[in-house]
């Protein structure tokens, strides 16, 4: 059974691993065959509490690691858990995609506009959305527009990750929703203020890039006292696996090169730079927190870094 780097160190086996590569998937082999049923809880953590011991098992050494981190990779993209039960005698040959092939779906230089067309929202009744899409990737990410759009002037832009919870069904565990909203209304008011424009960038990467239904794994582990980064570790999913090229390569479709980042993280900013747009200023977007979320707020602020009073 394949496993990632982080579900194996929960489990206490990435120790056992000969010649081990840091973040490299795990491989563990038991007394015999594993069925779905034994499977299972080695795969979903959600599951531990009810079945506390696992093993024993053996950590085998991994002679395909570039096939095992693509497998663990597809799983993030396919918002699955990263485990699966394999054939070791033929796991690095008998696959129909390669490694390499991963390169082509992360690479935004493929993004597109497809088409834009006005639409007025709460905010501003005469903003434009602006549709995105790759022929390497089946998301569909928008921006929308907010007063006069130029490439003369920087933009106020908000980089905003898809939350179905938050922004849709007004979850109280997240700040999302409300800094949706509020990003919106800052644009606005800049461009009547000023006469500037902004962008809120929409991108399809729920969950901070694990997906909808890791996400809401998460939550389970987090209802159990986990935080939002151990959930994530305990899951076997990286933390952090959103896609800022992609936001970078969106703002170079619509000219705007130098941008105000509002974004309260500064590694945002980072990612954005290292992709070539110049961000200008990074403008505070932080809103008052509530009972629900104000440890997910805290752990933002502790262990992810954000610029939180």
């Amino acid at each position: 059974m394949l496993i990632s780097a982080a579900r194996a160190a929960t489990l206490k086996l990435a120790n056992q691993r000969e010649a081990a590569v840091p973040h490299s998937p795990v491989l563990i082999r038991g007394g015999e065959d594993f069925t779905l049923a034994e499977a299972g809880p080695i795969a979903d953590p959600a599951l531990d509490l009810g079945n506390p011991f696992k093993g024993p098992f053996r950590a085998e050494a991994l002679a395909w690691d570039d096939a095992a981190r693509a497998a663990m990779e597809l799983a993030r993209i396919a918002g699955i858990l990263p485990a699966f039960l394999v054939n070791p005698e033929g796991a690095g040959e008998a696959h129909t995609l390669a490694a390499g092939d991963l390169a082509d779906y992360a690479d935004s230089g493929a993004l597109r506009i497809v088409t834009r067309a006005r639409l007025p929202v709460n905010a501003s009744s005469d903003a434009q959305i602006v549709a995105f899409r790759s022929t390497e990737d089946t998301r569909e990410h928008v921006a929308l527009i907010i007063g006069e759009q130029s490439g003369d002037r920087e933009p106020l832009v908000r980089l905003h990750s898809e939350c179905l919870t938050g922004d849709i069904l007004g979850s109280l565990k997240c700040d999302c929703g409300p800094q949706l909203d509020a990003a919106l209304h800052a644009m606005a008011e800049h461009a009547r203020e000023s006469g500037g424009w902004g962008a809120l960038l929409y991108l399809r990467q729920e969950g901070r890039g694990i997906g909808l239904i890791n996400k809401l794994r998460a939550y389970r582990l987090q209802d159990q006292g986990f935080d939002t980064v151990d959930a994530n570790t305990r899951l076997g999913l990286p933390d952090e696996a959103r896609d800022f090229p992609t936001a970078a390569r969106m703002l170079d479709l619509l000219g705007a090169g130098s941008i105000r980042l509002m974004t309260n993280n500064p590694n945002k900013v980072a990612a954005l730079e290292a992709a070539g747009i110049t961000v200008s200023e990074r403008v505070p977007h932080q809103l008052p927190d509530n009972p629900h979320n104000a440890r997910y707020l805290a752990t933002k602020r502790d262990r992810h870094g954000h610029l939180l009073g």
